[in-house]
């Protein structure tokens, strides 16, 4: 027994100890989002995508990210998708990211899988990303643009769940609910610090206007640790706000087929 409540205090302290070496960096954020998929032919379709992060709600810059990609619709379950990415990064909060306080580039190659499914009302998928990153950094202070970029891997794995608040289906001019997670995680030889680079929660409502928009709003939460230590201890972010998602579905399927014929 006694053993027991040893093991017990020396976990409790391990915790305790490990809360008091981080830093945490409160931020208020605001994402604004586009989505817009262009239908080429029943199985093959074009994704383009923009986000505007900002900090302190939408006063200042957090991330701009552009995100291109091939969707392959492997069956009407899985689809499957190859991209580039490229991400504009800038000091924000109390801690930036960069350690000389500079805005960075970052370009990034992925591959990814979407599983979906349907439970009674229930919209279910499963989003696995993998990631190739090449981010920018500085070898001194005094550079004014980036002068080598670091090679690092990250998986991410996004469950998202959406039920229509009337009716069965989510069809045209239907308002739903929606929450989803998702976990990032860093590995290779250079991660180091942040193998658990974040995760992200959100809690949604949209509008299905009709098979071309949808319009979601709702809270996000952002945790991020930094992939360096400030005097030896890690840094955490804990980012708070509004994400805004403005989703389009355009069907080229018809022109495709008039200019082919003409």
């Amino acid at each position: 027994m006694r053993n027991k409540i040893f093991l017990l205090l020396l976990f409790l302290t391990e915790i305790v100890f490990a809360q008091s070496t981080r830093i945490t960096d409160n931020n208020s954020i605001g994402w604004l989002n586009y989505m817009g998929t262009f239908k080429l032919n029943s199985k093959v379709s074009l994704h383009t995508e923009f986000q505007w992060r900002r900090d302190e709600w939408i006063k200042n810059h957090q991330q701009n990210l552009l995100r291109l990609g091939v969707n392959y619709q492997l069956d009407p379950k899985v689809q499957l998708r190859l991209g580039y990415a490229l991400a504009e990064t800038y000091p924000y909060g109390d801690i930036p990211i960069n350690r000389f306080g500079k805005d960075f580039t970052e370009h990034r190659m992925y591959e990814m899988v979407t599983l979906t499914e349907k439970v009674k009302k229930v919209e279910l998928s499963h989003r696995f990303l993998l990631e190739q990153r090449w981010i920018g950094r500085y070898s001194t202070a005094n550079l004014s643009i980036e002068d080598d970029y670091l090679f690092s891997n990250r998986f991410r794995y996004m469950f998202r769940a959406q039920v229509p608040l009337k009716g069965n289906t989510i069809s045209d001019h239907t308002p739903y609910v929606a929450i989803y997670d998702e976990i990032l995680i860093g590995f290779g030889n250079t991660v180091i610090e942040n193998i658990f680079d974040q995760n992200r929660f959100g809690l949604l409502f949209g509008y299905k206007f009709s098979s071309t928009f949808k319009l979601e709003a709702g809270y996000i939460n952002q945790i991020l640790q930094l992939g360096r230590e400030i005097n030896g201890r890690n840094v955490i972010q804990h980012n708070n706000g509004f994400i805004i998602n403005t989703l389009f579905n355009f069907d080229l399927q018809n022109k495709f087929k008039t200019i082919s014929k003409s």
